[in-house]
Order: C-alpha cells, then structure tokens, then sequence
C-alpha cells in the first residue's frame, strides 16, 4: 500500500470538459473488472482523482502529432503520477482512437507467453466504465498460435494495467475500447512472437501504452544513472540497443538493484514492432525523469525509477527542402557539443569533468538529429544515432554520446581507463528526405538511410571520403553490410538522404 495525499480543493486543469461513461450504459449481466487497487495506488473517489490528475494533466493542442505508444510508470501515484500524466499529456485534445493496447508485466504469476483479457468486458474505476475489446482478445488468441493466452489470475490483482484507465478517463471524452494484456515471460524469443501477433495493429488508428517502472531499489543517485542511461537506449535505439543497455547495468551492479525496469519484457515488445516497421519511421522523446526519493513519501536510500517516453511517427520526411550548407556552428557551439558529450560519459562513469558543458546558441534549440562517433588510437570505438528527436540539441548529444560509449552492441562498454583517450565526433542531422532516384543523391554530401520491410541501414556522408567508393558502391556496402538487404537490396528499398555538419574534438 503507498500513502496518498487528498486535497483540499478540486482543481482540473484542462481535462475539465472529460464525459465519465457512465454506469447504465451496460447491462448488469456484464462480467466486469472491479477496481483492484484504487484506496492504494490512487485514490478511491473521483473527486480526489480528478483533483489529483487535472493539477497534471494539459493536452497537447488539436494539431500536434498524436503519439503511437507511450512509455508509463505504474506506482502510486503520490510517486509516479506526475510522470505517468507527461506522457498523456502529448495525446491531442479531442484526438480519437480506434483502441488503446495496455501492456505490461506481470508482477503476481510467472507463465509463459502473454495474458489477454476474454473474461471481462468492462473496467471499472471510481471515474466509471471503460469497454474491454473481449473479441479483438480472443482473435490474438486465435493468431497468436499459443503465444496468448487468458488467465483471470494474472489480470485480477494486477495494478500495473489498472493505475492507467483513470489516465484514460481523464484524456479521453469517451475511453476507446482498451486490451489488457499482460507479459508472464522474459523470454526474447517469445517476446518477438507477441510482438509479431500485435504488430498488424500496431498503426495509427491505435495507442499503445507500455507500462513500466525503471531501477528497483538501488539508492538515488545509482537509480539516476540506471534509469536516464536505460531511458537513452529506449529513445535513441531499437530491440538491441535495449538489450545491452541492460546487460550494462547488470555488469554495472548497483548495488540493491533487483531490475533495471521491472516491464522490460513489454518495452522489448514495442521496440520489436518498431524495429519491424523501421526504426527511421519513430520519433521516440524522453520526457520526464522522477524516482520516489523526490516524492515526499519516499526515502533516498532505497528507490524506484520512473520514465516517460513518447514514440510518434515521423510524417514529415519527404517535405524538407534542404540546402547544401545547413549550419555555421560558432567556435563555441562547436566545443559545447564536445564538452556535452564529454561530460555525459564522464557522468555514467563516475569520473569528474573539469570543463563548462553548459549549453549554448543551438544547442538550446529542438530538433536536431545526431551521430556520435568515438575513436581509440584512430580506430572507432562506438557510433550511434538517430534521425530525429524532440529534444534540445544539447540533450540529444548527450544521449548519444552515452549510447555511443555504452550501447553499441559492437563494442564492450567504454572503460574509465579509456575515456580520457578516446575522440569524440558529432555529426549534427539536417532532416531525412526521400528520394525516388539515385540522380537525386550526391556523394560526399548526402548520408544515405534506406529501409526494406524490417531491414535499415545507413551510412553518413563522411565514409565516401573514408573509403573512396563511388555511389553505387556506397549503396551497395550500406545495402548489404548495413542494411543486410544484400549488395543491390537499395535498387527496391526506399531511400532517404540526409546532410551533416560534423564537429571534430581533433580540430577544436
């Protein structure tokens, strides 16, 4: 049980003009979902919901991108609650779904595969019902060739799926019908199953919810470094980025630490269907950061983390028109960046960085794509991007200088002996651009990015230089040692161009 605040006054921000679906609506032979947790995790009257959650809640406006999934938190809400509502509040105001897919992790059984509810067809919370999408359950059932299942003891007690509807309830006029599923294996193989059963609605018309809390029980500062490193894998990588980034902390050890994130099972399935449908077509932002040390109720030594992460498509790619000459970065733009990506290494590793890291000019601005590449005695060390992002430049460099250091999945992680030695490289992102033709790609100038099914790859603009291919060997290297489309995969993959402007530690 978590204590919970009441309030004095109702104060509803703007999901005011929220409709509760009321009671009536449904027979009285329905079977329905009592409320589980509601007096622990969240409180058990409206008023005090309502109060508690419009403090949080302010929508994104009617012509704002509406997310494809979200990454939650799911513990009282008195320590996740807050972060829980960033995330919901990127959802545009009056925005419509087909059905929202609630998933996460079992925290009562273990089982094998993935329990869809069939038993139940309404939810209730003190806000009201919510419909549960019983038959769309009993056809991942049907599909899911013995990857779904349905056990009524998995769903019962369960609060990680629960603390969400009252969210719903908030956001929505009225709630789409919602499948609750929940995860009983760790198990990648079958993650990639249910990942693969769910991925044919995994389209716009639908939203998926993931809920997770992040580090269990190490001390505060350690959850900082576990949670904000794990929160960078998820944002700026796909399946695999995500799986080093946990087999780091685990040689990390932290100590106290039972689990890096307690749904890494659901957030692996989301990332499955995002590597499925091209990585490039995602926008993933990290919004928020709390543990329950910065909760009033919580205690430092002992935490749990919590993340906000928000994936939306990226619409926009073919619209850019881009110039030759993107960017003039200052002198002191340039040795921001590489104080930035200096400074978030030495962070995860503990080490002290004597310099200034504060960002400045461009930095502050939102936008930007970035690659971070690291060199060791002249020989790369680490090198990981990603195309787009909504954060501020600074913070997208820092991201990917841990990614770079820490994530990839070529390399070990990097050691405190080696930091101090390694080169560091940005490579600031012009957005992607598609092209329908190879005349429309310049060598030398353009990055190339290509997709076929679930297959990506690219290459920056600087390896022409490194390499002396000429085009079509740059595209059929990226095609085939990239891509793994095979050397003339690009001539049916489409293809994307991209322009960089690259900061060198070496030249500053």
């Amino acid at each position: 049980l978590v204590a919970l605040s009441s309030s004095s006054s109702i104060v509803y921000g703007d999901a005011t003009s929220t409709n509760i679906v009321t009671m009536s609506r449904y027979p009285e032979t329905i079977k329905v979902r009592k409320p589980a947790v509601a007096g622990s995790f969240y409180p058990s009257s409206e008023k005090e919901i309502r109060s508690m959650l419009g403090d949080w809640l302010h929508l994104s406006d009617e012509s704002a991108a509406a997310p494809q999934a979200l990454i939650v938190p799911h513990a009282g809400y008195v320590f996740s609650g807050e972060v829980a509502a960033s995330a919901f509040n990127h959802i545009p105001r009056g925005h419509a779904y087909k059905r929202i897919f609630l998933i996460g992790p079992s925290h009562r059984v273990g089982f094998a595969g993935a329990s869809v509810d069939t038993l139940y067809s309404i939810a209730e919370t003190p806000l009201g019902r919510i419909p549960i999408d019983v038959s769309l359950g009993k056809e991942l059932i049907r599909e899911g060739d013995g990857t779904f299942t349905f056990r009524s003891d998995a769903h019962d007690e369960e609060h990680c799926l629960e603390v969400q509807l009252p969210f719903l309830q908030m956001v929505f006029e009225e709630v789409p019908p919602v499948v609750p599923i929940v995860i009983g294996t760790e198990r990648l193989g079958v993650l990639q199953d249910i990942a693969e059963t769910l991925e044919p609605y995994f389209k716009e018309e639908n939203l998926f919810v993931i809920s997770s809390d992040f580090s269990h029980y190490p001390s505060y500062e350690d959850a900082k470094v576990s949670d904000l490193f794990l929160a960078e894998a998820i944002s700026s990588g796909g399946l695999e980025e995500f799986l080093q980034a946990l087999r780091s902390i685990s040689r990390r050890g932290f100590r106290r630490q039972d689990t890096a994130a307690c749904g890494a099972n659901a957030i692996a399935v989301l990332l499955s269907m995002t590597d499925g449908q091209g990585r490039g077509r995602f926008s993933a932002e990290h919004v928020m950061y709390r543990n329950s040390g910065d909760s009033p109720y919580g205690d430092k030594d002992r935490v749990v983390g919590y993340n906000s992460i928000v994936f939306t498509r990226v619409k926009n790619a073919q619209k850019t028109d881009i110039s030759d000459h993107l960017f003039n970065f200052t002198e002191e733009e340039k040795a921001g960046m590489i104080a930035a990506a200096r400074s978030s290494i030495y962070s995860y590793l503990g080490l002290e960085f004597d310099g200034d890291d504060s960002p400045v000019g461009i930095m502050k601005n939102k936008g930007y794509g970035v690659f971070e590449t690291l060199y060791l005695d002249g020989r790369l060390r680490g090198c990981i991007g990603r195309f787009t992002s909504q954060s501020t430049l600074n913070a997208t460099i820092r991201e990917m200088a841990r990614s770079a250091a820490f994530n990839d999945p070529r390399f070990p992680s990097l050691s405190k002996r080696e930091a101090p030695r390694v080169e560091i490289e940005v490579s600031v992102l012009s957005p992607l651009k598609k092209i329908e033709s190879i005349d429309e790609f310049k060598l030398g100038r353009d990055g190339i990015y290509m997709i076929k099914g679930a297959n990506h790859g690219t290459f920056l603009p600087q390896v022409a230089g490194e390499t002396g291919w000429n085009t079509e060997e740059f595209l059929g290297h990226c095609a085939r040692d990239k891509a793994g489309i095979g050397y003339y995969g690009w001539k049916d993959a489409d293809l994307y161009t991209y322009q960089t402007e690259v900061v060198k530690e070496s030249e500053l």
